[in-house]
């Protein structure tokens, strides 16, 4: 199970989502340009404390638990939920990312420490002012009451390698409706990394368009590190269809997705282009129903997520 939660959620990578209406093709949304924080900037910031001294070594790295959580739902509205599922055929729902491009650069596994325990997520790079930005969920800076420690990001993780460095977070963040009760429609967190040698870590690995508010019911592409079994978190993983809206906790996107604990707070693309390996994050893997095995979800990045993208670029 790895790390136990009070609430019984499986936090692996994104929200169930499950309105199978309007799975079609839309128009994206406008792509974010900062500027006066959407609902102000009650945003809650965190300055990263360093509690061990231990370096992140390679066997470390591969030794942190994956955040695995998973939410009970009564039995009699099991049926009538997988029935709004939409079909998984053309849909990739856990392989290994082979395609290469921007994605494998951008997106890397998060690091930090837990109530003493070494721990890990997902992440990644998108534009930002600063170019110090890196999304993930919210539960992977902030959870049950208390801030991570010792918090790195490897960009381009490679089982055990860190071709492009560790990316020490400077701050985290998350919004106020996270840090005040973990409300799951707002899961989302972000790391604002150091710089190194003078360049930042968009200098250094580039990142990806970021949009906020966007149409629901589109295709896209999740990615992350799963750590938890059948995967081992050594290499980048994708899964590719439909989205839908949740009908039952949350007003998450969610996909058909095997992806397991250690993918949370990996990307979703809009706009995914498997030749460049580039598109727009609108979410980030989240959680998923303990019925529901094979569906994850990912919060919708609306103004409360765009308050907090845009007070961390400013900083």
């Amino acid at each position: 199970m790895g790390i136990g939660g009070k609430r019984g959620l499986r936090r692996v990578g994104a929200v169930v989502a499950a309105t199978a209406m309007a799975t079609t093709m839309v128009a994206a949304p406008a792509v974010a340009a900062p500027s006066e924080a959407a609902g102000g900037s009650d945003v809650a910031v965190n300055e990263v404390k360093s509690t061990s001294s231990e370096e992140w070594t390679p066997q470390r790295m591969r030794s942190a638990i994956p955040l695995d959580q998973v939410l009970q739902i009564p039995s009699s509205i099991v049926g009538a939920v997988l029935g709004l599922l939409p079909s998984a055929e053309g849909a990739s729902t856990g392989d290994e990312w082979t395609g290469g491009g921007e994605v494998t650069k951008t997106t890397g596994r998060v690091f930090f420490q837990m109530d003493g325990q070494d721990a890990s997520c997902s992440g990644n790079v998108v534009d930002s002012p600063n170019g110090s930005v890196v999304m993930t969920a919210g539960h992977c800076v902030y959870y049950q009451g208390g801030w991570h420690t010792d918090f790195v990001f490897v960009p381009g993780y490679d089982n055990g390698d860190a071709p492009y460095g560790e990316w020490a977070a400077e701050k985290t963040m998350a919004p106020p409706e996270w840090e005040s009760g973990e409300d799951m429609n707002h899961d989302v967190g972000i790391a604002v990394v150091e710089e190194k040698d003078g360049a930042t870590i968009a200098d250094t690995v580039g990142s990806t368009e970021i949009a906020f508010n966007g149409e629901r019911g589109r295709d896209m592409h999740a990615f992350g590190y799963p750590a938890a079994a059948p995967y081992d978190g050594s290499t980048l993983t994708y899964c590719a269809g439909g989205t839908f809206t949740d009908p039952l906790l949350t007003d998450d996107y969610g996909m058909r997705c095997d992806m397991t604990g250690g993918s949370s707070g990996g990307p979703w693309f809009s706009s995914f282009d498997p030749e460049t390996g580039t598109g727009v994050q609108e979410s980030v893997n989240s959680f998923g129903y303990v019925f529901l095995p094979n569906v994850m979800f990912g919060p919708y990045f609306g103004d409360q997520a765009q308050a907090l993208y845009e007070e961390a670029s400013a900083s």
